[in-house]
């Protein structure tokens, strides 16, 4: 059994918290949240163990911890972590400077500890459909990409919580934006340069509700970016990724896979020249336990799977979202917060009222 310890019981760490549960592998030895009142619950209807002090759970010698607390607090848990030698699973973004995800990408690779940031959208079957498709070089040359991502998580401006807040959680770039950035990170590498950026406020009074930009690669191809967490046509966080390739066209969400192959295509078994279409039912491995989507699940099993080779010395899995491959995408959002030119970062709106603030007290308190 791999045991594992959760720190932050907000809404990604429940979710995280029930998954582990249900493991097959794992035991969970205890719960760390600031919140003693929820904590007081867990305890009487899971028979869980509780710590307000993160080091109080590590002293209970966890093999790994997942860390579900807002963006600002990841880098001294995950530190923290590390220097004991336990296994790390962190919800994204890893930090919220490039600098500190460079660190403890160093810092856990010295120690030879598994680590995975949760960018689930790389265990989504369509997603993965894509890369693969590039792998196999299925269009061509990637002349283009469109990557989306549109949501409802800021709809007015009274009242906050930490993930609008800039030193909290980074706003839309660092927890909207990051999960498309990620996906292109992950298709083309890292840009050669960002330009165009524009972050704006819609309701904010410190963060950015919109993030949009341009950037370029060493091969001449070019990518655009659109984000909007404060977009009510939705009724939940939607990404999208459209590419344009000299033998075709790819289109994906969480849903589906378009692929649309000209005749000088070399095309894969399965599919055809022309248009085709395949549903993310069938891309997409069945997992012991769902909850909000396969992917979650997914991340969870590769992490612990990771942890268990590593723990018994078997041959070791091919990282998925390590702190390397999340310190990679740390650095593009983090261009993006500093424009292409200028260290400051760029807004080209004011939020539409100022926020509650008798309201903030009891929000900094939330968890993720």
């Amino acid at each position: 059994m791999i045991r594992v310890g959760v720190i932050g019981a907000g809404k990604m760490g429940l979710s995280h918290l029930a998954i582990l549960g249900a493991h097959p592998d794992v035991e969970v030895v205890g719960v760390c949240d600031s919140m003693g009142y929820l904590l007081d619950v867990l305890e009487k209807y899971t028979g869980l163990r509780k710590f307000s002090d993160s080091a109080d759970l590590f002293d209970q010698h966890p093999d790994a911890v997942l860390i579900a607390t807002p963006s600002a607090s990841h880098v001294v848990l995950v530190r923290d972590a590390l220097d004991r030698g336990i296994h790390v699973f962190c919800e994204k973004p890893l930090t919220l400077t490039a600098a500190e995800s460079a660190m403890l990408a160093d810092a856990a690779t010295d120690a030879r500890l598994v680590t995975q940031v949760g960018y689930h959208n790389r265990f989504v079957g369509t997603f993965r459909e894509v890369k693969r498709l590039l792998d196999l070089h299925a269009i061509g040359r990637v002349s283009h990409v469109l990557a989306e991502a549109y949501g409802p998580v800021v709809l007015r401006p009274k009242g906050e919580t930490w993930r609008s807040r800039k030193t909290a959680g980074g706003g839309a770039l660092y927890d909207y934006a990051a999960h498309p950035l990620d996906l292109l990170c992950w298709y083309l590498g890292e840009p050669e340069t960002v330009t165009g950026t524009v972050l704006g406020r819609d309701f904010s009074a410190e963060a950015d509700d919109e993030v949009y930009g341009t950037l370029r690669y060493a091969d001449d191809a070019s990518a655009q970016l659109s984000v909007n967490w404060s977009d009510e046509s939705y009724r939940k966080m939607s990404t999208k990724m459209t590419l344009w390739g000299e033998r075709g066209k790819i289109i994906a969400d969480r849903q589906e896979c378009e692929i649309y192959f000209r005749d000088t295509a070399e095309v894969p078994d399965g599919y055809r020249v022309g248009w085709n279409s395949i549903n993310t039912t069938t891309l997409t491995p069945s997992v012991w336990y769902y909850l909000r989507g396969e992917e979650y699940s997914a991340q969870i099993d590769h992490f612990v799977r990771s942890v268990a080779a590593a723990k018994t010395g078997s041959p070791a899995l091919e990282p998925v979202n390590d702190f390397a491959s999340a310190a990679a995408t740390d650095r593009l959002i983090e261009r993006f917060a500093r424009g292409p030119s200028t260290d400051e970062p760029r807004h080209v709106a004011a939020p539409a009222a100022r926020p509650d603030r008798r309201l903030f007290t009891r929000a900094r308190r939330r968890t993720r």
